[in-house]
C-alpha cells in the first residue's frame, strides 16, 4: 500500500473488498495505481470526477450456463463469462479464454488489462474479456463444436461489431471462432463480419492474426533494442509456451537474428542449443496438438526435454514469458539475473509476479510490461474490423507493415509518457500512463455514464 498515492488506497482497498478472493484481479488494478502518483498529483480532476473509481468497475458482468452433450451422450455443464469493462474509446473488445481456471476474477483482470493494452493502440476499442471453464483438449471437433453452440446461443444477445467484438485467446483457435461465428450467423440471420476476429483467411479473417501477437512482441523488442543502439543479432533467446504467441516469437526472433534455445509447455520444457527447429515444434504442437515432449524425441541430438525446474533456469540475454499469468515468481527472475538476461518482456497477460519485476528492477533489467508488449494481436483484431467494415482485404506483408508501425508507435509513446512523468526508461510506468489517461479523458468527455 506503501506504493500508492494516498489518493489512490481508499481505492485500491475498495477494490479488494468489493471483489473478494479475486487475487488476479486486485493484482492487475495494484499494479495500474502504483503508477498514477505523478498523474494525480498533475491532474486532480480524475480523483475528484471518480473517473478511477469508475475504471475499477466493470460496465457490464456476463455469467451464464453453458449445457451441451458430449460424444457419449452425457449433458455436460461449463459456466460462461463476459466481463464488458469499459466502453470509452469504442466497442469492448478482448478475447475468450477456455480453459479450467477460467473463473469470474481472472476474466476481471484480463479485461481491467485489456482496457489499457487497447488503449495504447491508438484504435478506437474498449476493454473486455470472457471465456469458459471449458477445456478444449481432448475433446473432439464435434464435442468442441456442440459446446461453442451452447455458448454462444447464450452470449450472441451482448454482441455486436458496434456493441461487443470478443477474438481467441488461450483455447479459442479459428476452429472455435468459426464454430461460433456459424451459430452467431444461424440465430440473426446476419452476416456480421465484424462481431468477432480472428475469423478464418478465407471468410473475413485478416492476415497476420494468427502471428500478431508474437510478430508484435519481437517488434517492441527490437525497439527497445534499437533504443540502446544494438539488435537481435546472435541474441540468445528463451520463450514460455508453445502456443501462436511463443511459436510465432520465435519465427519472429529467428528472422531478426536471434536464436531461441527453450520454449515450454504445461508438461515440461524442451532445450535446443541449436535453436529451436520452427517446423518441428509447429508440427507437434499445431497440427498434432501434442505434448512438447515429442519435440524432443523427433528432434534428437543434442535437444531435450524435461520436467525438472523451470525454463526461466536456461541461460539467455532476452526472456518472453508467453504462457499464462503468474508464471514467473521471484526465484525464477533471480534465476535469470545471475544468468545474463538484459531484457524480460511479456507475451502473455502478467506472466510475472510482483516479486519477479521488484527483481528485474532492482537489477537494472529491462522490463516491459504485457500491456505494451503483448498488444500486436489485438491491434491486428482492429485491423480485421477495419478490412470488414470497409468489405476490404489486405496482403500479409501490408498487414505486418501496419502491425510493425503500431508497436513501434506503442513502445514510443511508453518511453515519452514515462520521461514527461518524471520516471525515464520506465516501460511499465509508460504503458499504465498512457494507457490510462486517453481512457480517462474520453470518459471525463462523455460525462457521468
Amino acid at each position: 500500500m506503501d506504493q500508492l498515492h494516498e489518493k489512490l488506497r481508499d481505492i485500491y482497498e475498495e477494490v479488494v473488498r468489493r471483489n473478494n478472493g479475486e487475487t488476479e484481479f486486485h493484482q492487475a488494478v495494484f499494479e495500474v495505481l502504483a503508477s498514477l502518483g505523478p498523474v494525480v498529483d498533475k491532474h486532480p480532476e480524475y480523483v475528484d470526477s471518480e473517473v478511477i473509481r469508475r475504471l475499477c468497475e466493470p460496465e457490464r458482468q456476463i455469467i451464464f450456463r453453458v449445457p451441451w452433450v458430449d460424444d457419449r451422450g452425457t449433458v455436460q455443464i461449463n459456466r460462461g463469462f463476459r466481463v464488458e469493462f469499459n466502453s470509452a474509446l469504442g466497442p469492448f473488445k478482448g478475447g475468450l479464454r477456455f480453459h479450467p481456471s477460467v473463473n469470474l476474477g481472472i476474466v476481471k483482470f484480463l479485461g481491467f488489462e485489456q482496457i489499457f493494452k487497447n488503449s495504447l493502440t491508438g484504435m478506437p476499442i474498449g476493454g473486455g474479456k470472457g471465456g469458459a471453464d471449458f477445456d478444449p483438449k481432448g475433446r473432439s471437433d464435434n464435442e468442441v463444436m456442440r459446446f461453442c453452440q451452447s455458448f454462444m446461443t447464450e452470449l450472441y444477445r451482448h454482441l455486436g461489431e458496434h456493441t461487443d467484438v470478443p477474438a481467441g485467446d488461450i483455447g479459442v483457435g479459428s476452429r472455435e471462432i468459426g464454430y461460433m461465428f456459424g451459430q452467431y450467423k444461424r440465430i440473426t440471420n446476419r452476416w456480421e463480419a465484424g462481431v468477432l476476429t480472428g475469423k478464418g483467411i478465407t471468410w473475413g479473417g485478416s492476415q497476420v492474426r494468427t502471428e500478431a501477437t508474437g510478430y508484435g512482441t519481437v517488434f517492441f523488442v527490437n525497439e527497445i533494442l534499437k533504443h540502446a543502439k544494438d539488435t537481435f543479432e546472435g541474441k540468445r533467446a528463451v520463450v514460455s509456451g508453445s502456443g501462436n504467441v511463443a511459436i510465432y516469437a520465435i519465427e519472429k526472433i529467428h528472422e531478426l537474428g536471434g536464436t531461441v534455445v527453450a520454449c515450454s509447455d504445461s508438461s515440461g520444457y524442451v532445450v535446443d542449443e541449436k535453436g529451436i527447429d520452427l517446423d518441428l515444434l509447429k508440427e507437434v504442437k499445431e497440427i498434432r496438438r501434442a505434448r512438447i515432449v515429442e519435440y524432443a524425441e523427433k528432434r534428437g541430438g543434442p535437444a531435450y526435454f524435461t520436467d525438472d525446474g523451470s525454463v526461466w533456469n536456461v541461460p539467455c540475454e532476452i526472456a518472453l514469458p508467453c504462457a499464462t499469468q503468474n508464471e514467473l515468481n521471484g526465484d525464477e527472475a533471480r534465476a535469470l539475473i545471475r544468468n545474463g538476461v538484459r531484457i524480460v518482456a511479456e507475451g502473455a497477460n502478467m506472466p510475472c509476479s510482483p516479486t519477479a519485476i521488484k527483481a528485474f528492477n532492482e537489477a537494472g533489467v529491462v522490463f516491459a510490461p504485457g500491456k505494451a508488449v503483448n498488444a500486436g494481436g489485438v491491434a491486428t483484431s482492429a485491423l480485421e474490423m477495419q478490412q470488414n467494415a470497409s468489405r476490404d482485404s489486405w496482403t500479409f506483408a501490408e498487414t505486418e507493415a501496419r502491425l510493425e508501425q503500431i508497436m513501434r508507435r506503442i513502445h514510443n509513446r511508453c518511453l515519452e509518457t514515462a520521461e514527461e512523468y518524471g520516471q525515464p526508461g520506465s516501460y511499465v510506468a509508460g504503458a499504465n500512463i498512457a494507457g490510462f489517461i486517453r481512457v480517462a479523458d474520453a470518459m471525463l468527455a462523455l460525462g457521468l455514464v
